[in-house]
């Protein structure tokens, strides 16, 4: 058996007391939430697997819980998913039950479901922990659940990707991964239990979910989440007890904003000592800009660590807390992952500097993608590493930088290899540029060309090309400069924040 939540097994005494996640006002106790996940645990232990209607609330956070308690694999789905989308991952993972909170509103296709209404208020008035009495009355004992049959290689939950190349794929993910990951983190990171974190990231996703609430959970720790991001949120948890926080850039850049003036001296004030005091900021899920490192750097004199995983691998690499923080990059491998880089042709790369596909394997992979057996077999080598389609270099030192995703951040042009990241940490430099990304377009000549597309800090007085050109030539190479400059009122994101350069080129 694994046993991904051992604070959760029969907490008594202080155990039971302390803090296990804050949502805004409602706060759930060790006790509270092993009663009210068990009791939910008992009521779909023959559900054979089960969607969870992933929310920022605690009820998402009493749902996957439950269900990993109960050795049933759960599906979260992201609420502003798409009718069509929708439908595909219902038809391709077949849950027979859907976890809810007692006031979603769930869309039609979901009513073939059975629902599962999860009520966190009214587990939290109960203030029946687990083992006593009261929760008896409604559940079976404590001991029941992560004590049963479950493996390590039996799934925990099924994420599905993005579908940024066709239908979204369901990845399954072990309880094996899960752990594995979390522990590597511990090391990494030096995650103890008396590490309160705080987050606004999304409940459906592996940054937000694994990282963000069973992370703390598998320590004995706890979690604030914000419900939704503010950098006067960040300020208020950090202040008051938080030790960690998780972001993703866009969250960073926000913050980065207020700490260079954008907000009242007051708000900077307590934002710069919220973040000054924090043991540990952590950004990941997309690249950091140098620019935003060096903004909060040098406001709080801190910095920011970054790391790198996907949905398929869970964490693959991580800046240490006791390493060198070095801004662009995401650190080392952690414990137990061997990392490669491969050219198109299975080359494996072994000099510093080489730019090629990062390859990974080791405890924290998936098993495969649900139903799709070919593509889980394309999306390894003959050797048994996972490709992971993000391109990248590592130093002589190990650390890992990533130049962006094989297809869409790797522009080959001239002859040469040119990564969109280092490019853009360029132009974000430039105080006229607010946001900016970078692709490959086709070209006649060079076979891709270099395009910028920009936000300009102000619209009615852009910098022009040629200044923008001139910049990255100077600073880089002349063949990294953009050929083409397009402005833009606003980048197209993802829930994570992440720039959809997809739907820049089409």
């Amino acid at each position: 058996m694994t046993l991904l939540l051992p604070a959760l097994q029969s907490p008594t005494g202080p155990a039971a007391s302390r803090e296990a996640v804050r949502f805004g006002d409602l706060s759930l106790t060790y006790g509270l939430l092993a009663g009210a996940s068990d009791s939910l645990a008992a009521r779909i232990a023959d559900a054979g697997r089960v969607a969870v209607w992933a929310t920022p609330t605690p009820e998402t956070v009493i749902a996957v819980v439950a269900a990993l308690r109960a050795g049933v694999p759960a599906v979260p789905l992201n609420p502003r998913t798409g009718e069509r989308e929708l439908a595909h991952i219902l038809g391709d993972s077949e849950p027979t039950a859907v976890l809810a909170g007692p006031d979603d509103e769930l869309p039609p296709a979901l009513e073939k479901l059975r629902r599962v209404t999860v009520d966190a208020r009214a587990a939290a008035a109960s203030g029946a922990p687990a083992g006593s009495p009261a929760h008896e009355a409604g559940a079976a004992g404590p001991d029941v659940y992560e004590t049963g049959e479950a493996g390590p290689e039996d799934p925990a939950l099924i994420v599905y990707t993005s579908g940024t190349t066709g239908p979204p794929k369901g990845a399954v993910l072990p309880r094996r991964a899960v752990a594995a990951s979390l522990d590597a983190l511990e090391d990494a990171w030096e995650w103890t239990g008396d590490d309160v974190l705080v987050h606004a990231l999304p409940l459906f996703h592996v940054h937000g979910l694994i990282l963000g609430v069973l992370g703390p959970l598998r320590r004995g720790g706890s979690v604030r989440h914000l419900g939704k991001f503010s950098p006067d949120g960040v300020a208020r948890e950090l202040g008051s007890g938080g030790t960690m926080l998780f972001g993703v850039p866009t969250m960073y850049h926000r913050l980065a904003e207020v700490l260079a003036g954008s907000a009242s001296k007051a708000e900077r004030e307590s934002l710069t000592r919220a973040l000054s005091g924090a043991r540990l900021l952590v950004s990941g899920s997309a690249a950091l800009p140098v620019h935003d490192h060096e903004r909060i750097a040098a406001a709080t004199g801190r910095r920011v660590i970054e790391r790198y995983g996907m949905t398929e691998t869970l964490m693959n690499t991580g800046i240490r807390a006791d390493g060198a923080p070095r801004p662009g990059t995401v650190g080392p491998p952690l414990a137990g992952v061997e990392l490669r880089l491969a050219e198109e042709d299975g080359t494996v790369l072994d000099e510093p500097g080489a730019i090629g596909e990062i390859q990974v394997r080791g405890p924290n992979l998936f098993t495969g993608y649900l139903n799709r057996p070919d593509a889980t077999a394309a999306a390894h080598t003959a050797d048994g590493w996972f490709r992971t389609g993000d391109v990248g270099t590592v130093d002589a030192d190990g650390y890992v930088t990533i130049v962006g995703r094989k297809a869409t951040d790797l522009i080959k042009s001239g002859g040469y290899k040119i990564g969109a990241g280092e490019i853009e940490n360029v132009l974000l430099a430039h105080p006229g540029v607010r946001e900016v990304a970078v692709t490959g377009e086709e070209d006649p000549d060079l076979g891709e060309r270099v395009v910028a597309w920009v936000v300009a800090t102000d619209p009615g007085s852009p910098p022009s090309p040629e200044e923008l050109a001139d910049r990255v030539a100077a600073q880089l190479a002349p063949h990294k400069r953009p050929r083409t400059v397009r402005y833009l009122d606003a980048l197209p994101r993802n829930d994570l924040g992440k720039i959809m350069k997809r739907s820049l080129r089409a």
